[in-house]
């Protein structure tokens, strides 16, 4: 359960997006300040995204012998899902690719305008906002509600695949603290090189992960697992 809920997880982990905007926050005159109230905003996300999950989940008793069709048919779902969203977004026309001075532009909408003037309590909001939802963080979440383990194996899970996910905010963020000018550096090399090849691991992951979730439940519905 932990090995399965833990590879979920960080397959949704992988994010080029939020790679990119703690990049800009590590390079504003409140690095560590910014960076720090990011990294918060990812985990609190990704916190209330698990419990939510795993209460609706845990409300409907799909843990149970009984209820094995209904168990393995979500999980056939979401993996049908996740595919079917790889799919979609493969179709789509990619942006022109942005440079620095332009990547708040990237995001548009709502998020563009938090990067305009990036700060504290916008960094906050921000990171809520990018690791709020995920399917495949989902799919994570529904391996751990969904077996029949003791309460501290459950509770190691859960904390496990929280911080995995958030992990493309608070690792820069940790090597930052550690070696700021080196972490700047590299995060400046490694986005450009996300710019050109980060969309294609991005939907290789997404469709990856709905493979494995789908098979899952094909396998679970058939009695094969």
């Amino acid at each position: 359960m932990v090995g399965e809920a833990s590879g979920l997880a960080l397959l949704a982990a992988f994010y080029p997006a939020g790679l990119l905007v703690v990049a800009i926050y590590l390079g504003t005159p409140r690095p560590r300040q910014t960076g720090l109230l990011f990294v918060f905003g990812a985990l609190g996300a990704s916190l209330v995204m698990a419990v939510a999950v795993y209460a609706i989940l845990k409300s409907g008793h799909i843990d149970l012998p009984k209820e094995r069709h209904t168990r393995y048919g979500l999980r056939l779902g979401l993996g049908v899902l996740m595919i079917a969203g790889c799919l979609l977004l493969a179709r789509r026309k990619p942006k022109p690719k942005a440079g620095k001075a332009s990547a708040q532009r990237k995001f548009g909408g709502l998020m563009g305008r938090l990067l305009t003037n990036p700060g504290p309590a916008t960094a906050f909001v921000m990171g809520f906002v990018l690791f709020f939802f995920s399917l495949t963080f989902i799919a994570a979440i529904q391996v751990v509600a969904t077996a029949r383990a003791g309460t501290a194996a459950t509770a190691l899970a859960f904390a496990l695949v929280v911080v995995l996910y958030a992990g493309c905010a608070w690792l820069p963020y940790l090597c930052y603290l550690i070696y700021p000018e080196g972490t700047t550096r590299r995060l400046r090399v490694f986005n450009s090189w996300l710019a050109a090849h980060g969309r294609a691991l991005y939907l290789g992951g997404l469709g990856l992960a709905g493979v494995v979730v789908a098979l899952d439940g094909v396998l679970g519905l058939a009695g094969l697992v």
